[in-house]
Order: structure tokens, then sequence, then C-alpha cells
């Protein structure tokens, strides 16, 4: 008697059978980039484990913890709970807006004792969460139709609102980016986009006079930065020189003269990709760059093999969120995007982050696990 790998699968479900179901590539994947965070956070520090690399080492053991206990439940009840934990990140952003921690001029954090929460980034995972949930089992029928946008609207611009007052005008956009994405992949006509697109366009002049006096020169010192090369433009100066003296092969491991000369700011958070290209050069920029693209490319692949519209939908929108990530911060220390203070996933120090985004790991690998699972319809 023949039994499908499908019937094998949804009736193996089993703890030893969900461990079978991980997709070990992307694990291994996601460890290697996480090393060469530790190496860069060591060499950030002068060729030692304190202040950054322990704790981010410490950090990263209790996030793959996480991440695989995420990956391991049943996603019936990561189904269930969407809402709830959706309403509990905005009723922690609006927290941050009340009594949240100031630091470098924004007020992002809550003082939890023991750790700086920062819910901006668990807004990144929540508002996809509940997009999928929203479009889960809908007829494209309905998906097209203009009365429909009206919840997909509130569920992403209420976080960006709450956001951007913070103000974190970057997380506010990428949200908005994913976002985007998840409706894109869920059905919703192209012309609506084209359409969107044309509108912020026209909505920059008016957008302008809202920004912050430091989000303007962000924007000025990325169409010019030598204007103010001691200044706004010391950042991303320093970047570029850092960069192009890495050359071909890098100056070494703890070699880079830019960054142990502390000509390089924020080395250790925003401008790690910076640190890692001056003391590898072009060879380990690529390789990097390489080991990042595949691990992008595995979170597709996993969407791409998930038979159910939510396990498809959540996994495509946490890997667009870990590629903006990516892309975004990339592009930032290169010279090719504004500075928006978005960290380089897995490798920038610091502990919201961390969690974050091995958190959206978990959900994906979950998503693989479950991916011929049946789920009920509507939202």
């Amino acid at each position: 008697m023949l039994i499908t790998h499908s019937r094998i699968h949804s009736d193996d479900m089993s703890l030893l059978g969900r461990m079978r179901q991980v997709a070990w590539g992307q694990v291994v994947l996601i460890c290697m980039l996480a090393s060469i965070g530790f190496l860069c956070l060591y060499s950030a520090s002068g060729g030692s484990m304190e202040p950054y690399a322990s704790a981010q080492f410490g950090r990263f053991l209790f996030a793959l913890a996480l991440m695989f206990v995420i990956a391991l439940i049943d996603v019936k009840w990561i189904f269930r709970s969407v809402w709830l934990l959706y309403g509990g990140t905005i009723f922690l952003l609006v927290l941050v807006d009340l009594l949240g921690h100031v630091g470098m001029g924004a007020q992002r954090w809550l003082d939890l004792g023991v750790m700086k929460l920062q819910p901006s980034e668990l807004a990144k995972v929540t508002t996809v969460m509940a997009l999928a949930r929203y479009y889960h089992g809908r007829e494209i029928s309905e998906i097209k139709k203009l009365k429909n946008l009206l919840v997909p609207a509130i569920i992403i611009l209420l976080p960006v609102a709450l956001v951007v007052t913070q103000p974190d005008l970057g997380t506010g956009m990428a949200i908005i980016f994913a976002g985007t994405a998840m409706l894109f992949a869920a059905g919703v006509p192209f012309w609506l986009f084209i359409l969107g697109i044309c509108g912020a366009v026209a909505a920059v002049p008016i957008a302008w006079q809202f920004m912050r006096e430091y989000q303007r020169n962000r924007v000025l010192t990325f169409l010019d930065p030598e204007s103010d090369p001691l200044g706004a433009g010391f950042h991303i100066t320093q970047s570029k020189i850092a960069l192009g003296s890495g050359g071909f092969a890098g100056k070494g491991f703890l070699e880079g003269t830019q960054t142990h000369l502390n000509f390089l700011p924020e080395k250790h958070t925003d401008f790690i990709f910076t640190l890692w290209a001056e003391e590898w050069g072009f060879l380990g920029g690529i390789g990097l760059l390489t080991l990042i693209g595949m691990i992008i490319l595995y979170g597709y692949w996993i969407a791409f093999r998930c038979r159910n519209h939510f396990t498809r939908l959540l996994a495509f929108g946490l890997t667009v969120n870990f590629s903006v990530y990516a892309i975004v911060n990339i592009g930032m220390v290169m010279g090719l995007l504004p500075v928006v203070g978005i960290p380089l996933p897995l490798m920038s120090y610091g502990g919201t982050a961390m969690l974050t985004v091995m958190m959206a790991f978990g959900l994906i690998q979950n998503c693989n696990i479950h991916r011929d699972s049946r789920l009920p319809r509507g939202a």
C-alpha cells in the first residue's frame, strides 16, 4: 500500500517528527551569520569578548532556544493567537509613547529592569502575522474589492503611526514595505500599487514639512555627503573610507585602521558591515552578502512549499522583513540609502533586534514544519 509523503508528513506530528521537518540548512546558515557577528563584535572591542561579543553570544543562545520552541509548537495555537499578539504589540507601542525610555534623542524603549524592550521591532513581526491571518482563506474575488482594503490598511498604518511618533521613521518605512509586499502576495490588484506609489511621490513635499530637523539632514546628507563632512556627513564619509581601504582581500582580522582608531562610529551596531568589509575586503563582503542571500532564498523556498495560505503568507512576509533589514542596512553604510538606524540582522549588537529576528525565524520554521496543515477559513 502506497502512502504519500504529504500523508506521512501530516500524520507524524510528534516532537521527533517535527524535529525531522526543521529546515536545518537554514538553521546552519543563521548560525554562520551570527558567528560572523561575534567575530565583528570581538574586533570592535579591540580583541576582547567584553563588552559586546560575550553579551551577544549569550543573547543568541537564548534566542536560538526560543526559535526552536516557536518552531515546534502547534501552528493552530499561533493561528488562534495572532490578534492577541498584534493587540499586545499595539498596547506596548502606546506605552512607549507614554512611559518610554529616551535614548539617543528618541523614545523607543520600555525599561523592564533586566532589559530594554523596543516594541517597534516586535511590530515588524506581528503586523505580518495579522495580515497573514486576515488574508487566510479569503477568495481572490474578495481581495480585489476596494472595500476589503480598509482592514489591511488599518493593520499596517496603526503601528506605523505609533512608531513614527517615537520618532523612528526607518522602522515605520520598513513596516510599510513589508506590509505592501504582503498585499501584493495576497493578490491585491497591481494598479493599486501604481496609484499608491504616485500618491506617495506627490506627498513628499507635505511629508518634508513634518519631518524633524535631523531627519531632513539625513536626506540632504545622503544627496550630498560632502556638504558637511565633519558634521551630518561624518558617519557615511568614514564608512565609505573604511569600505574602500579594505581593498580586495582586506586588511586582516583586528587590523582595520578606521575601526580601531575610532574613526568609524557605531561600528558595533549600524556600521558593523563596514567593519567586516574593511578587515576582510571585497571578498569578505561578497561572501557575507552571499550568505545573507542564501538565508533569504531559503525563506522564500519555505514559503513556496506551504500549502495553506496562512503559513505561505507568514513565511513570505517574515522573509521580506529580514530582506529589508539587510538591504537597508548595507545600502545605508555604502551610501546608497539615507542613514536610518536599521541594524544588520544577527550581526549588529542589540537584544530586542536579535530576539525579534530569531522569533521570526522560529515562525518561518514553524511554517515549514506545518506546511501541509489544514487551518480554518476566514479571519
